[in-house]
């Protein structure tokens, strides 16, 4: 079916108090495992192209982007297409014509008043080409190998206060907030903050994303979409389903040479992990 919009699926579910997962790719069959993980469960599903994954392609966003439309308009699920992270204002410029419906602007790294103002330009510029944006206000932690902030440290948290004069002084249409998890986490064990989370869902009138997913535990993400999240972004976990597999897969055969075989494993552990994580976000939390 055709592209649909990040927005449409995430309001909707904000709507209707449930979240969408929102998987970011690297390769072809990254895309092609998110979207037959989503179609095994029927579910709604955002294939996500980091500024990182697009510095690993030398810079080029469109043959990632192209194989990701491609793969998106033969699926019978709603598929959108979001870049996520970008802090390259040259990068947002092309997200319109690679297909791109929203785009997630990170200036969480600057100081309040520059991050506000940098956002702001950035809400300015895509509002006026019909895209959705989502900004981060505190900071998850853990991108580029940089270590997750202190929970105590100052920025490390989101606050609801800042974040309500953010989201209105930005026009932000979602807003990433930092209740204790991180990028990158190859274990699953972080611990959120949900009465911080009740109270930046109380103090906002956006939809609530989750970052750095992959490291928090089921019980976690289910209470984390009760309590307001409508988007949680993975990565990670897609990355170690599709490593271990393709390591167990070489280990048993050490002489094969064929990247057809052990990439088949790889995306096969991908789509059972996509399945299994969207399973989870459609759990009540009890």
């Amino acid at each position: 079916m055709p592209l649909t919009t990040t927005g449409e699926l995430i309001t909707g579910a904000a709507a209707a108090h449930t979240a969408v997962a929102a998987f970011n790719i690297i390769t072809l069959e990254h895309a092609e495992a998110v979207v037959a993980g989503a179609e095994s469960v029927d579910a709604p599903v955002v294939l996500q192209v980091s500024e990182n994954a697009v510095k690993f392609h030398d810079g080029d966003l469109l043959p990632l982007a192209r194989a990701a439309t491609a793969a998106a308009e033969r699926a019978t699920v709603p598929v959108a297409l979001h870049l996520d992270h970008i802090q390259s204002d040259d990068l947002l410029r092309r997200a319109p014509d690679a297909g791109f419906s929203s785009v997630m602007y990170d200036a969480s790294r600057l100081p309040y008043a520059e991050n506000l103002a940098a956002t702001r330009a950035a809400v300015d510029w895509v509002h006026a080409r019909g895209l959705w944006i989502e900004a981060e206000l505190g900071q998850v932690g853990g991108k580029n190998g940089l270590p997750p902030l202190d929970a105590h440290a100052p920025g490390a948290r989101t606050d609801p206060d800042e974040a309500r004069a953010f989201v209105a002084d930005s026009g932000v249409d979602a807003l990433a907030v930092a209740i204790g998890s991180a990028h990158a986490m190859t274990t699953r064990t972080a611990t959120l903050d949900h009465t911080l989370l009740k109270r930046l869902s109380g103090a906002l009138d956006v939809p609530l994303v989750l970052h750095g997913s992959s490291g928090v535990p089921d019980d976690e993400l289910r209470a984390a979409v009760t309590g307001g999240i409508a988007k949680v972004n993975i990565g990670t976990a897609l990355n170690i389903a599709l490593t271990g597999a393709i390591r167990d897969f070489l280990t048993a055969r050490p002489d094969a040479v064929d990247p057809r075989t052990y990439l088949a494993a790889g995306r096969t552990a991908m789509t059972e992990a996509v399945a299994r994580l969207i399973g989870v976000l459609a759990t009540p939390s009890t």
